[in-house]
């Protein structure tokens, strides 16, 4: 609800994340040569990680096939990382194409990498219209980091 409720800034966070120094405040882990690795804001779990190449593009094919090659190499070390720092023992990987795909951000494509655990669907979603994560998105953020530092593609 917060997301839906906030009231959208100008611009696009994945050209003005990567522009700022912030790394840490804007939950950016990785900076590739074509695109950059971020933590959700507002995760569906925890480690929801996004990546999101920095030319701003709507359409997945007419991404550089460059830029298409850092993606694929990104999520998979993703998918190492979440699996060993977080224990994940499965994982949603993907992409909203356009608002009526759900895309949230429409403008900017963006891969979505969800590490995903038995029972992590549960009644809290339903009853309490709530999603409860088991640690913050900074201790996160800590957690991850330093496996981010020691990529070198």
């Amino acid at each position: 609800m917060e997301y839906i409720q906030t009231i959208k800034q100008d611009g696009c966070i994945f050209c003005d994340k990567p522009a700022e120094t912030d790394d840490r405040g804007n939950l950016l882990l990785y900076r590739g040569q074509y695109c950059c690795v971020l933590m959700n804001l507002y995760p569906y779990n925890n480690g929801h990680l996004l990546i999101a190449p920095y030319e701003h593009n709507h359409r997945m094919e007419d991404l550089p096939v460059e830029t298409l090659k850092e993606i694929m190499q990104l999520s998979q070390i993703c998918l190492k990382i979440l699996r060993s720092e977080f224990r994940a023992e499965g994982f949603n990987l993907g992409l909203n194409e356009g608002e009526i795909a759900g895309a949230g951000i429409a403008e900017h494509v963006h891969f979505h990498i969800v590490p995903r655990w038995a029972g992590d669907t549960n009644f809290m979603p339903i009853t309490g219209h709530a999603k409860v994560l088991v640690q913050g998105l900074k201790e996160s953020y800590d957690v991850l980091k330093p496996h981010f530092k020691k990529i070198s593609l």
